[in-house]
């Protein structure tokens, strides 16, 4: 009986790993939950095919990270999607939110190699630098971020470096043991800032849109670290 190359059984392994972090990519973040719902809490992240049931007066509202639909359910047998939810027997409403629509999160490398430094831009004028087109757009002005636990949050603003927030996060103050909600904390940042986030080794930069508010739902909110 011949023998499988090593190098084939290598790329299957690979494939099969990737086919398995895939499957366990959250669709979807619970915003809200009324009633008592089994399996499911507020900033619980949902994958495609979960199925949650609810008691005829139960309500949840799912921000799906993909797609930027928000929708408020009540009742019935909620099975997640990629994009939205199947309902049965429930009532479901939909309105499509601003969100990054899956880029919420980068590694520290992506995020480097993709605006961590301001660099020349080809068409600049001699002497000019100007800043890369950021990985993604929060459209709020109080982020959410996905920490993991407590530790020292850096805040720059790049385009205008006099803008830091250097934040020490204690344990007791996340929601759910890993968010920092910065509506919380009461900080702000502003409309239009082009910012870089440090946790540790893990960087993200993002810009705020012009047009952000203070008040948006989580998912228009969230900034996610890669926590792996």
């Amino acid at each position: 009986m011949r023998s499988i190359p090593a190098t084939i059984l290598a790329t299957a392994a690979s494939l099969l790993s990737t086919a398995l972090a895939w499957g366990d990519v959250p669709a979807a973040v619970v915003e809200e939950v009324k009633g008592t719902p089994a399996g499911v809490e507020f900033m619980d992240y949902v994958s495609t095919g979960k199925v949650i049931r609810l008691a005829p007066r139960d309500v949840i509202v799912l921000g799906y990270l993909k797609s930027c639909w928000r929708e408020t359910i009540t009742g019935g047998t909620v099975t997640v999607g990629g994009d939205q939810s199947d309902v049965q027997g429930g009532k479901v409403e939909r309105t499509r939110v601003k969100c990054s629509g899956g880029r919420m999160q980068l590694t520290a490398e992506q995020a480097v190699q993709s605006a961590g430094v301001i660099s020349r831009t080809l068409g600049a004028s001699p002497g000019q630098v100007l800043a890369p087109e950021p990985p993604m757009i929060l459209h709020s002005r109080v982020p959410i971020v996905e920490l993991g636990g407590g530790g020292k949050l850096l805040i720059e603003r790049i385009d205008e470096p006099a803008e830091r927030y250097e934040i020490a996060i204690a344990s007791r103050e996340l929601v759910r043991r890993s968010f920092f909600d910065f509506a919380r904390a009461r900080r702000i940042l502003a409309a239009g800032g082009l910012y870089r986030a440090t946790f540790g080794a893990k960087q993200i930069v993002f810009k705020v849109d012009p047009a952000a508010t203070a008040a948006a739902p989580v998912v228009t909110r969230l900034l996610r670290f890669d926590l792996r």
